[in-house]
């Protein structure tokens, strides 16, 4: 395939999956879900483009992952997750281990023990369910965020934290029986002392590194943000790699300098964390499409009656006494709670990238791990993906929403430090009837018009400004209360 071929293909695909995700927002399916599909449907079995390489996939994947992983960590704010540290800490190591291991004895059983295709030993069937024993950040992120869910006990912020921090556990664990399997000689005791320095390392290197960056980015006062950007996507991938160098665990080290960065003051903030936000979107799309061309439908059929039940248990079973466990000394966590982060294990497109590592060291059955995971991910985000919202009303976990007006026609936004609320309001004849000038306009003392957009245009009024009708007004008030205010005394909707 020569390269104009390749970029046509590669805009085709990347039009069509964003089309898909208007379809997925309209119908509450999983966007990543639809970028999968395309993905499949596009490949051998469908469109015929072919592609049957693990190692490209598993490269690209690393470069999504860390991508990702990084973002999630920029996007947590620091206040959100000091409540749930040590809840989500446990999560994402404990929970994880727990979940692989219940997953893997169900695994070895029913392999054993019933008329399945392919039988797995002890050691392939905990390497199996360690690839799928994290929830996948991307998937959580993507429909947490994109449902705008706004949920008690500290729910979004601890599963946003667990799905960003329990990578690296699985990752461990993938590598730990994928060496057992390949070096069966290999002592537990090692293995062991890998997990410990391995999460030291990581942990010690992301946190020092990030704030190394945080002091030379300040220091350097790049001019340009988009060089801005660049650097720290740069930095990114040597905290990464140097990391990995110094036997480390190069996942975990990323999301924790991301969130040392992002909770931390540097110039061009605001455009490197929005050049950030669309860089994700884009390797979501690129690695979920990939992930799908890698797989054949033709190939999954075989492997449906296991990834089924391998699927629901995780979901019924596996994951809900991982968590119940994990958390048994919260007393405080209602149950509610506990079912509804069991329910939020979303897998997704690390788990599939994990099983290429098998696949790419050649193991026994290795693409026929492949295919179960894929197909347990699509179990996952079907079942589960779908019903995020709906879980979270039925256990009544789900908070009423801040329903503040969002800046559509001003591109502008506040520092984290200021508390100062923003919105917009759009002139009518309802809201002249004291006047046409801003000074006529009945607005309490704490609130100010900044800018008025006009038909296209933006100026900043005065208090003699005549405004016209369609006239958008962008309002700044202390904070929420003055802008509900605001809108009172302007006669609309509350905010």
């Amino acid at each position: 395939m020569n390269i104009d071929l390749l970029l046509l293909i590669g805009s085709i695909l990347l039009f069509v999956s964003l089309l898909a995700e208007k379809t997925s927002r309209r119908f509450g399916i999983p966007t990543l879900l639809l970028f999968l599909l395309v993905g499949m449907i596009a490949g051998s079995d469908g469109a015929g483009i072919e592609f049957d390489n693990p190692v490209a996939a598993q490269i690209i994947g690393t470069i999504a992952l860390n991508i990702i992983l990084f973002t999630g960590g920029m996007d947590t704010k620091q206040e959100e997750i000091k409540p749930i540290l040590v809840q989500g800490l446990i999560l994402s190591t404990l929970g994880v281990l727990l979940t692989a291991l219940l997953t893997g004895f169900f695994i070895y059983f029913i392999t054993n023990n019933f008329a399945f295709s392919i039988t797995f030993s002890v050691i392939e069937s905990l390497l199996l369910a360690s690839v799928m024993s994290s929830t996948d950040s991307a998937s959580v992120f993507n429909i947490l965020r994109s449902k705008n869910l706004s949920l008690k006990e500290n729910l979004k912020p601890m599963l946003e934290f667990e799905s960003g921090s329990n990578d690296p556990m699985a990752y461990l664990l993938t590598i730990a029986f994928l060496s057992l399997i390949q070096n069966p000689q290999s002592s537990i005791w090692n293995m062991i002392w890998l997990f410990v320095m391995q999460f030291i390392i990581g942990a010690a290197a992301g946190y020092l590194l990030g704030r190394f960056f945080i002091w030379r980015l300040n220091k350097i006062n790049l001019d340009n943000d988009a060089l801005a950007s660049i650097l720290l996507i740069s930095y990114m991938f040597f905290i990464f790699s140097l990391t990995n160098i110094l036997k480390g665990n190069g996942y975990l080290a990323v999301y924790i300098g991301g969130l040392v960065i992002g909770n931390h003051k540097f110039i061009h903030k605001r455009s490197i964390t929005k050049f950030f936000d669309g860089l994700t979107w884009l390797f979501q799309i690129i690695i979920f499409l990939i992930l799908g061309l890698l797989v054949n439908p033709s190939e999954l059929l075989p492997v449906a009656g296991i990834g089924l039940i391998v699927g629901v248990f995780m979901i019924v079973i596996g994951r809900p006494i991982s968590i119940y466990l994990s958390l048994l000394p919260f007393k405080r966590m209602t149950k509610r709670a506990k079912v509804y982060i069991s329910w939020v294990g979303l897998r997704g497109a690390v788990p599939i990238i994990f099983a290429t590592y098998p696949w790419v060291a050649e193991i026994p059955h290795a693409k026929t791990m492949f295919n179960i995971v894929f197909f347990v991910t699509i179990v996952s985000l079907l079942i589960q993906g779908t019903t995020v919202p709906i879980m979270a009303k039925w256990l009544h976990l789900s908070k009423k929403k801040n329903n503040a007006k969002r800046l559509k026609e001003f591109d502008v936004e506040f520092s984290s430090d200021i508390k100062s609320a923003m919105s917009e309001v759009t002139m009518t004849e309802d809201i002249f009837k004291h006047g046409h000038r801003i000074m006529d306009i009945p607005l309490p003392d704490n609130t100010l018009v900044v800018m008025v957009k006009r038909k296209g245009q933006y100026f900043i009024p005065k208090g003699n400004t005549k405004l016209e009708v369609d006239d958008v007004l962008l309002l700044i008030s202390d904070n929420d209360e003055a802008l509900q205010e605001t809108y009172k005394q302007l006669g609309e909707k509350k905010i």
